[in-house]
Formats: structure tokens, sequence, C-alpha cells
């Protein structure tokens, strides 16, 4: 997968962001100097799908608590979510899926699904009556059926787009 580098990013963080060590980041991009990235810099990060052949795109509204799937550009499902509240505002921006983990544990439901942002996921919930609520910790919560069906369906790499 090809990460274009942000203003502000530095290796260290992409690699934290994409849960991939440092060294193997390095390696994948011979003459990288790891401690000067420049906004625009292309990055192979080793591991992760290329999103190019993927058909599948999520949307995420966080005004409107909705996670919208794409397939092919066409809109195939729609789930209402929550999302972080006060002091801890679900992102903005683009990611990609990285990882899938049933049964996490705890308050994170049946589903994790981590973002290419260090510590955000997309996951279920042990409390339901959360969703339509801005009231996590910055994640995306879903009901656990929704997360259960929209992991079956989207692949690693699964682009993600959250708007305000």
């Amino acid at each position: 997968m090809i990460h274009t580098v942000k203003t502000g990013e530095t290796l260290g963080q992409i690699s934290r962001d994409y849960r991939t060590p440092l060294p193997l980041i390095v390696d994948a991009n011979p003459g990288i100097n790891p401690d000067q990235v420049y906004p625009g810099q292309t990055i192979t990060i080793p591991g992760i799908p290329d999103t190019t052949g993927n058909p599948y795109r999520i949307q995420v509204s966080v005004n409107n608590r909705t996670l919208q799937l794409f397939k092919d550009g066409v809109q195939v499902k729609q789930y209402p979510i929550a999302v972080g509240r006060v002091l801890f505002e679900t992102p903005i921006g683009e990611f990609i899926i990285i990882n899938k983990a049933p049964n996490p544990g705890g308050p994170f439901g049946t589903m994790w699904m981590s973002l290419s942002k260090e510590s955000y996921g997309i996951h279920g919930t042990n409390n339901p009556s959360s969703i339509g609520k801005a009231v996590s910790r910055g994640c995306i919560r879903m009901n656990n059926k929704d997360v259960e069906e929209l992991s079956e369906l989207i692949p690693i790499g699964t682009p993600v787009l959250i708007t305000p």
C-alpha cells in the first residue's frame, strides 16, 4: 500500500498508525531518511493491501451519525453509529481498515476493525443504547450485528472517509 505523507506526520507515527514496525517500512522504501519525511512524499507500507482494486468504500458522517458502505460507487448499506464525545472527537480524514479482530472483549462488542490511525477503529458495542449519540472516545461504534455484517463484506484495505 502507498501512503502519502500529510503535514506534521513523522515516519514513527506512520509506523504506529499502520501497526507496521519502522524497520519494515524503512526496508520497503530504499533511500528514505526516517528523520526527514515531507508532505506529499509517498511511502510504501508493507503488508497492507493496495486500495485501488478494492470495490468497497466506507463514508462516515460524524454529524449525521451514519456509516455508508459503497460498492463500485453505489451505496449498498447505511448503518447508524455512535461517534466521539466532546474532547474525544472522531478523527476527520481518510483512513483504511488495517486489521480485524473478532470478540475483542470489553466495551468493543463482537468485532473490532482498526483504522490507519493509532487507537481508533470501527467496533461493536456492549451498550446498544449509545448508537446515534456522541459518547465514544473517538471510535465509531456500531450495533454488533451491523459491525459483524460490515466486517464480512469488506476486506482489509478498505478506504474509510470520515467527514464532519
